[in-house]
């Protein structure tokens, strides 16, 4: 049997580097390799792209880049149809053929649709969604004006663009203290992990934290506070879908922040998650319909709320390239499900190859 092609994004620019850099050793020592030639193409913090034949290992230790003796610099050729990586030496090139380009990446510059965007020029199939759902996806914002208008509950919240907060703060905060109650949280509207998010429990701690906020995007969103469970449901498929058991993560800290996730590493997890049956299909449910309300492709997670004192459902946000690390959720519920690593690997590479 002829073995694809397979191009393994990994890095980029985002503040997410790191994760992606233990998604990428997840998928790299977990796939099939009698079934996939792999490529894996590294893309440093300052957007450089290279092709990496060095040990895993060096990717997991972010040391993959001093590693000279394996780096060759790199390119997607963008000549529609094409389907190949040019390697760049001093004086030469060649090209290597490529099938699918699998990007285990995250964040701004990887799930937000400027990356889906090159691959939708090079002509070549990837996993995960395409250029105009994976934008919609990463910025909240969009999601949640979007999703308003399909009847899905969410937290109440108001949108600041970067420039109003700079302009004037100190009317930023009298209209959230007009609305809302401390605590609050505040987070950039395209930003991933929890980075520059912040629960914000008193208000001289407001406006540092929507200062924070606006370091990583143009545009701020400050939520109500939620008392709840934390759920999240992972979504595979593109026209017929495989929609996961609920699963709950228990932060064990303040909340479910960078530090929690991925430093302190304290918060634990259930699957299924603690919550009735009749909760939980309606979760699976809404879970089904924002991912095709959305245009989602290939895989999403889908994280919600149950509120502890009434058992409300409120939807939370959507991720289209999930973490694959050692922790992350999406690829624990599918294996809960009874698909083994390797397996939901191949299905979403199958799922790009038939978009």
């Amino acid at each position: 049997m002829k073995k694809t092609s397979l191009c393994i994004l990994f890095g980029g620019k985002s503040t997410e580097y790191e994760i992606s850099l233990r998604s990428a050793y997840t998928v790299l020592t977990n796939i099939d390799k009698d079934k996939y030639d792999i490529t894996a193409v590294g893309i440093t913090k300052r957007g450089y792209w290279y092709c990496y034949t060095g040990p895993y290992e060096k990717i997991l230790d972010d040391s993959w880049c001093a590693d000279t003796e394996h780096l060759t610099s790199a390119q997607l050729s963008t000549n529609f149809g094409e389907g190949s990586l040019i390697l760049l030496n001093e004086n030469t090139y060649r090209r290597i053929k490529i099938d699918v380009v699998f990007p285990v990446v995250h964040g701004v510059y990887a799930e937000d649709g400027t990356l889906q965007g090159l691959l939708e020029l090079s002509g070549i199939p990837y996993v995960g969604s395409d250029c105009a759902s994976s934008a919609l996806c990463m910025d909240k914002a969009f999601t949640k004006q979007i999703l308003n208008n399909h009847n899905i509950p969410q937290a109440k919240c108001i949108i600041f663009q970067k420039s109003r907060l700079k302009k004037d703060p100190d009317a930023a905060k009298a209209e959230i203290e007009s609305q809302f109650s401390y605590p609050v949280f505040v987070k950039p509207s395209n930003s991933g992990s929890s980075v520059g998010a912040s629960k914000v429990a008193a208000a001289d701690a407001l406006i540092p934290a929507l200062f924070d906020a606006a370091r990583y995007d143009d545009k701020v969103i400050v939520e109500e506070y939620i008392n709840a469970k934390e759920i999240e449901v992972a979504v595979l498929g593109n026209d017929t879908l495989t929609v996961s058991e609920c699963g709950e993560i228990a932060a064990n800290s303040d909340f479910y922040d960078y530090d929690t996730k991925y430093v302190k590493n304290i918060s634990s997890y259930y699957i299924p998650a603690r919550i009735d049956e009749i909760t939980s299909e309606k979760i699976r449910s809404y879970a089904k319909k924002i991912y095709r309300i959305l245009g989602c492709k290939g895989l999403s997670r889908v994280d919600f709320f149950v509120k502890h004192d009434n058992g409300d459902i409120i939807f939370n946000e959507i991720n289209t390239l999930p973490g694959f690390t050692s922790i992350s959720m999406y690829p624990k519920l599918l294996m809960h499900a009874g698909l083994t690593l390797p397996e939901i690997i191949d299905r979403l590479i199958q799922l790009a190859k038939n978009h």
